[in-house]
């Protein structure tokens, strides 16, 4: 296979394509990127929401209007990112939104929806990019997870479902294409004080009278709960994209590693409890 310069994986200068980049995580993200002299194509929703940055880094920074969920606007926009920097290095899935409402409250149609951009629309990101990367020979797709990708919350299942079905197919991703050169790592948040919290990055089911009480206690309890710095999360990106063996999951946060332990144990600790029954079901 003839592959393109292979120096340019390893170079100080990275070349980024990263959605949602209009706020929260995204912008951060980019914006640190930039700062140290990387080059980015930055993609949002409303171009307006990012001209700021076209304005202060205007030589290395590309800005693409792309809603993740029109298969048209991400094959042109990975293109044209392609064309204008001349390599991707770094493919860096962010876009995404929560559902709020419990399982008998959201439409089907809402969860669709939440679908195609949680999941759908990073896979036709990837889809469109990975001719690119596997003629390059190298690059380095990225995905924000959640550590809700691992456990589960009321209230925001059908969200906490979208990052279990996307932890599976960047796992699936990573074995298929490792031959090619390409290396893959989810990312995975646990709570940080950004815009995901705010009404543009929320949708909200229809709510039902008997949920009331049980969602007001959710809710009272996700209030309390202790948030990251976001800013603090910039240097733990960099020394995955700069790393020579970079891993398929990385927690952002402390508090991620404990909560999944104690969930794995308590699943460990059921299979082993039924263990006998499962195993006679084998016949």
């Amino acid at each position: 296979m003839e592959h393109e310069n292979q120096g340019a994986v390893n170079s100080t200068n990275k070349v980024w394509f990263i959605t949602g980049a209009s706020r929260g995580f995204g912008r951060i993200w980019a914006t640190a990127a930039l700062e140290r002299g990387d080059k980015v194509a930055v993609t949002a929703r409303n171009l307006a929401s990012v001209a700021d940055l076209q304005e202060k880094y205007a030589d290395n920074i590309l800005t693409l209007e792309l809603d993740v969920t029109k298969l048209d606007q991400v094959e042109k926009a990975v293109k044209q990112a392609h064309q204008h920097f001349g390599r991707l290095d770094i493919v860096f899935n962010n876009a995404g939104y929560s559902l709020v409402g419990t399982i008998e409250e959201a439409a089907i149609d809402e969860v669709k929806a939440m679908y195609d951009t949680n999941v759908y629309g990073p896979v036709a990101v990837i889809q469109a990019a990975l001719p690119i990367l596997r003629k390059q020979g190298y690059g380095h797709i990225l995905g924000t997870s959640s550590n809700l990708g691992h456990v589960v919350l009321p209230v925001i299942g059908y969200y906490c479902s979208s990052k279990w079905a996307f932890e599976a197919i960047h796992e699936s991703l990573a074995a298929e294409v490792k031959p090619f050169g390409i290396k893959v790592t989810i990312v995975e948040p646990g709570a940080y004080a950004t815009e995901f919290g705010s009404q543009e990055s929320l949708k909200f089911a229809a709510g039902m009278v008997e949920y009331t009480d049980f969602k007001e206690n959710f809710f009272e309890g996700l209030r309390n709960l202790e948030r990251g710095n976001p800013n603090a999360t910039t240097e733990a990106i960099f020394k995955i994209v700069d790393s020579e063996n970079p891993p398929l999951r990385f927690f952002l946060g402390s508090h991620n590693l404990p909560w999944v332990r104690t969930a794995y144990a308590e699943r460990l600790a059921s299979w082993e409890e039924w263990a006998p029954i499962s195993n006679a079901a084998q016949g």
